[in-house]
């Protein structure tokens, strides 16, 4: 059986670093938020609550408004937790799919919602990546061009969990990441 480590943090906070690093070295990493992307986009029934739930024109032509939707779910803690429950039961499921169907004795899922989304309850430890505030929005709006106001508001949404993790990986751009990796992955529990 595989084991399993979860990787999780705030957005710009590096988790997808450290999730390249450890496919480079030979891990297999479950992204959920890719792979909730992809289970979101096909699901009709996932587009009918959100359009019950979340905004009525969520979904228009089989397609998701994913700006809309953001800007619902980041404005409203109410409305991302309708969001977060209509999509977690899926991805669970994918991942627990997903874990089952390896063979290596270790394996990690990277998701920024590791604990809303119950998914700590089947790792045997937790990565949490942190990096300063400022830098993290830096980050963010380089890639996405949201404005620092629409990042500050999805920081505020997300919890702090680095005080939940085992390890705390701190990727601020000045301490070497690799060797944080390298003595996390040496502490971690053995395989069944």
């Amino acid at each position: 059986m595989t084991a399993a480590t979860g990787i999780t943090g705030g957005i710009g906070a590096g988790k997808s670093v450290v999730s390249a690093i450890l496919r480079t070295m030979g891990y297999e990493v479950y992204d959920s938020d890719t792979r909730a992307r992809q289970i979101m986009d096909s699901d009709t029934d996932i587009h009918r609550a959100l359009c019950a739930h979340i905004h009525p024109r969520a979904v228009t032509d089989g397609r998701i408004d994913r700006r809309l939707l953001a800007e619902v779910v980041f404005a409203s803690p109410e409305a991302l937790n309708r969001l977060n429950g209509i999509v977690h039961r899926a991805v669970e499921a994918d991942f627990a799919a997903w874990l089952r169907s390896l063979t290596a004795p270790r394996a990690f899922v990277e998701s920024a919602i590791l604990y809303q989304c119950h998914l700590w309850q089947v790792v045997d430890s937790v990565w949490a990546v942190d990096a300063p505030a400022q830098l993290r929005i830096e980050r963010v709006i380089r890639r996405s061009g949201l404005s620092p106001q629409q990042v500050r508001e999805r920081i505020d949404a997300q919890p702090d969990v680095t005080g939940r993790a085992d390890t705390v990986l701190l990727n601020d751009g000045l301490t070497p990441l690799l060797p944080q990796i390298q003595a996390a992955l040496a502490a971690l529990p053995s395989a069944l």
